[in-house]
């Protein structure tokens, strides 16, 4: 077994094993509660420039499932490839299970390049983190060393989102989706529902676009780095069609509204997040993976909060009061995590119809 380390960037250290690629990395720490979903998880762009800290356990057991296709996209994943940094977790399981696995996780790893630490005590790792914060970490093996990173300086949106035009699907509502960060399931629900997806880069000047509804994608980040998603935005918001926003989407709308974000102390991530819709007050147990959340003070009278934690009172998604704008900071397309809230998705086609139907 080869040791590695887990340093952050106020000293504390962590000695354990490596597995996955034998290189150093450096990022930002954040952890995640969740008990499932690791291949999910390591190839959601959310994560670009992050170590992943799973707080559970047992990480490993089942494996890696293989890269079919369907509809070209990766079934079985959230993206072409993986995003984070590192990864950090209390035990690897060397042997696997699973009907669909085709590799284990450290091989997977290790043809993406990106290392692993096994070994050391997670949950005092994510005690360390809720008690001081995010805080930038790297992870270096055998003698390696690498400097520290802060990926909040950069527009990480920039890093994951495709670079030209793509289209998805045959169905007769048109959907123009903005890709700061997409997670394959979103695109898999919209074409469910007989759609026709245009999947557009961060940048993309959208006003030479037609469609019947505008959806903007999670991503990594600070949301202030995307100036030009915003100011496409505010464009749109001038328009009727139907607007749709998860995660970073929901505080890229609130930003083109006139509101503001801040970053969280330790954010949240996990599939264990309970959330309270303010119009119906019914409560969704939800999927979530974010550091920055949109500022309740900020909002112009015509915006409202559509959904708040439970935990600490944050927003977690708004709403125009009277165009069919509307954002949620959870994720409603899981992948992986609970499916309570799929019904957005269902939603948002409805205002399109509407929509269509009083033109």
């Amino acid at each position: 077994m080869m040791k590695a380390k887990l340093i952050f960037e106020d000293g504390t250290t962590f000695n354990g094993y490596s597995f996955g690629a034998v290189v150093p990395a450096a990022g930002e720490a954040v952890f995640n509660t969740a008990m499932t979903g690791y291949p999910e998880s390591l190839t959601d762009p959310s994560y670009k420039g992050q170590i992943l800290v799973a707080s559970y356990p047992l990480i490993g057991n089942y494996g890696v499932p293989d890269d079919e296709k369907s509809n070209n996209l990766k079934k079985h994943f959230e993206s072409d490839k993986l995003h984070l940094s590192g990864f950090v977790i209390s035990e690897y399981s060397e042997e696997y299970s699973h009907w669909n696995a085709k590799t284990s996780l450290s091989e997977w790893m290790k043809e993406n390049n990106v290392p692993g630490i096994y070994g050391v005590d997670t949950r005092a790792i994510t005690q360390l983190i809720r008690d001081k914060g995010s805080m930038l970490a790297k992870i270096v093996v055998d003698g390696s060393d690498i400097g520290f990173y802060d990926p909040n300086q950069l527009n990480l949106v920039d890093e994951v989102s495709i670079k030209k035009r793509e289209t998805y699907g045959s169905g007769k509502h048109r959907i123009l989706l903005i890709d700061c960060g997409l997670k394959n399931n979103i695109i898999r629900h919209l074409l469910e529902r007989d759609t026709t997806v245009i999947r557009v880069p961060w940048d993309y000047d959208i006003s030479s676009e037609d469609y019947d509804g505008l959806f903007i994608s999670n991503g990594p980040g600070d949301p202030k780095k995307c100036e030009l998603t915003i100011e496409n935005l505010k464009s749109a918001f001038s328009n009727d069609e139907p607007v749709f926003g998860i995660c970073l989407g929901s505080q890229l709308m609130a930003l083109a509204a006139g509101g503001d974000t801040y970053k969280m102390n330790f954010g949240h991530r996990g599939h264990n997040q309970p959330v309270i819709n303010t119009q119906t007050g019914n409560a969704y147990i939800t999927s979530q993976n974010h550091g920055y959340a949109v500022d309740d003070k900020t909002l112009p009278p015509e915006w409202k909060p559509l959904f708040l934690n439970l935990n600490d009172n944050t927003i977690e998604g708004v709403y125009h009061g009277s165009k069919p704008f509307f954002a949620t900071q959870f994720h409603p397309e899981a992948s992986g995590g609970p499916t309570d809230t799929e019904f957005l998705f269902d939603e948002f086609i409805d205002k399109i119809k509407k929509s269509k139907e009083s033109k």
